[in-house]
């Protein structure tokens, strides 16, 4: 799967918008964190020290978005 996935603009400040919340609330938790989006859905990468780091992650991204997550590929360390 690439990286390379064509979004608009107005999808790329959207995803912005949602990685900028999820950094805010999870403050020194994240390590690399992005979105992608992929299949009208949203795909969760980065890097994390836990598990439940990597659900908190998730649950911000809910609380951000109503678009459905397709995947949680954050890498535990």
């Amino acid at each position: 799967m690439s990286d390379l996935v064509e979004t608009d603009t107005a999808t790329r400040e959207t995803l912005a918008r949602i990685e900028e919340h999820v950094r805010h609330r999870l403050t020194g938790i994240l390590g690399d964190f992005r979105l992608v989006f992929l299949d009208n859905g949203l795909v969760l990468r980065g890097h994390v020290h836990s598990y439940y780091a990597k659900q908190l992650a998730q649950h911000a991204v809910m609380e951000a978005s109503s678009l459905p997550i397709r995947a949680n590929e954050m890498e535990v360390s």
